[in-house]
């Protein structure tokens, strides 16, 4: 996923032991005396090596959307090693994904974790994917572990998802019925950038199109009259865009390629060509954002004569974050040393313009994906790039970024153990979950 912010990294973290560091009343979850973050945090703390060898394998090795084999590999085979684990490799006629389960055997929630490994073109884990990964197993472990010790109920499921960049794993994995399958209750994941930690990361909605115009040919000079101009279509199309921008809303944003623009200057060009996305910050918004777009293409096609046509490409619903789990992982992260703003700042700072396909999983569980600072500095303490830079493939590899996703872990397995101990904290994230289901409704249903 993109992240792209302008705003300063939090302190770099020198030291992750576990402190006692309450959030505001509201923010801690913790209700009955129950606390396992110390168990968390030393069964952490023994596969962190592994985690970290696994880690700077994928990197090294790195691997574009579905093609993630070395990836897939070498996550199932560590994953089978583990006890009373069960692995499918090449889940859901996916290669490069595979789900791993632990069960305890015993009736109660079903916490999953996601875990991303692939690559950009060029520029390899310039995203941190190889973070995301280990994140993601070390939290389904360590949660597991707490089960086994503590005799809890519940079951931990673990889903490789391939191709967040751009080719939507984790939604072919949906509409397979990967997590209806598995009755997950609640879907957990995490993602490094240069932006402060963050536990309500909202995302925005993406919609990617191919547009195409068919004209006539004719001679440019002699007679052009008997030509219809494709790229005239385009070119007025893509004016009015400009235009339409003045009036769409803060999050509103509408990218655009010409991919074809006919043939030679002396043709009247019967075909051309662009690839266009627009964003915005839900799925509602997006709707309604797109048949604004959509009219100033059919108004090429109405002031040239040409015929339009409109291909759908790839789409990600915008992240909805749970608030109620985002209360939870807060207080944890706090306990172990790290700070987050208060909710109500958290949501606002925390939201981006980039999107990713854990939005899609957001609308259809309870959902969260908070970010962690990663550092992207030169030896001065220069700000670098970040997220799909090659500074920020170099800074996915250090040390202290895995320290970081070492942190994220025991906090996601934290607040994966407080759901499977606390039915009233489930309670409450499924009830603000349909309450949001309820309210996008209502705003698609006005598009």
């Amino acid at each position: 996923m993109a992240v792209e912010s302008d705003q300063e990294p939090v302190a770099a973290h020198e030291d992750f032991v576990m402190v006692e560091h309450d959030a505001e009343g509201a923010d801690r979850p913790l209700d009955d005396g129950s606390d396992f973050l110390a168990i968390i945090s030393q069964y952490t703390e023994t596969v962190s090596s592994s985690l970290r060898a696994i880690s700077l394998d994928i990197h090294d090795n790195p691997e574009l959307q579905y093609k993630e084999h070395h990836a897939h590999k070498a996550l199932t085979e560590f994953l089978k090693d583990q006890k009373d684990w069960q692995v499918t490799p090449s889940a859901y006629g996916i290669e490069t994904a595979f789900v791993a389960v632990y069960d305890s055997g015993r009736k109660g929630p079903t916490v999953s974790f996601n875990a991303e490994y692939d690559a950009l073109v060029g520029i390899g884990h310039a995203c941190g994917h190889n973070l995301i990964a280990v994140a993601s197993v070390g939290a389904a472990l360590a949660t597991a572990h707490v089960i086994l010790e503590k005799g809890l109920a519940g079951r931990v499921v673990l889903f490789g998802t391939p191709a967040e960049e751009g080719g939507g794993g984790k939604i072919k994995l949906l509409k397979a019925g990967a997590y209806k399958d598995h009755q997950v209750d609640i879907s957990l994941i995490s993602h490094p950038s240069i932006s402060p930690d963050a536990a309500l990361v909202c995302t925005a909605a993406y919609s990617a199109f191919k547009v195409e115009y068919f004209g006539k040919e004719a001679h440019a000079a002699a007679r052009p009259w008997d030509g219809v101009n494709a790229l005239d279509a385009l070119i007025t199309a893509y004016n009015a865009i400009s235009v339409l921008r003045q009036q769409t809303q803060p999050g509103d944003i509408i990218q655009g390629q010409i991919t074809n623009g006919g043939l030679r200057p002396n043709i009247i060009h019967a075909y051309s060509a662009g690839r266009f996305v627009v964003r915005s910050t839900t799925r509602a918004r997006l709707e309604a954002l797109k048949k604004r777009v959509y009219a100033c293409f059919e108004a090429g096609a109405t002031a040239t004569g040409a015929e339009l046509k409109l291909t759908p490409g790839g789409s990600y619903d915008n992240h909805m974050p749970n608030k109620a789990l985002g209360r939870s992982y807060r207080h944890f992260f706090h306990r172990l040393g790290g700070e987050i703003p208060r909710e109500d700042i958290d949501v606002i700072e925390a939201a981006t313009t980039a999107s990713t396909d854990q939005g899609n999983i957001s609308y259809a569980m309870p959902s969260l994906s908070p970010n962690f600072w990663i550092r992207s500095e030169d030896k001065d303490g220069k700000q670098l790039g970040g997220p799909h830079t090659p500074d920020f493939e170099k800074a996915a590899r250090t040390e202290e970024a895995h320290e970081s996703a070492m942190r994220i872990a025991k906090a996601l397995a934290a607040t994966a153990v407080d759901v499977l101990t606390r039915p009233g904290l489930l309670a409450e994230a499924k009830r603000e979950f349909d309450e949001m289901k309820r309210e996008d409704q209502r705003a698609l249903s006005q598009q």
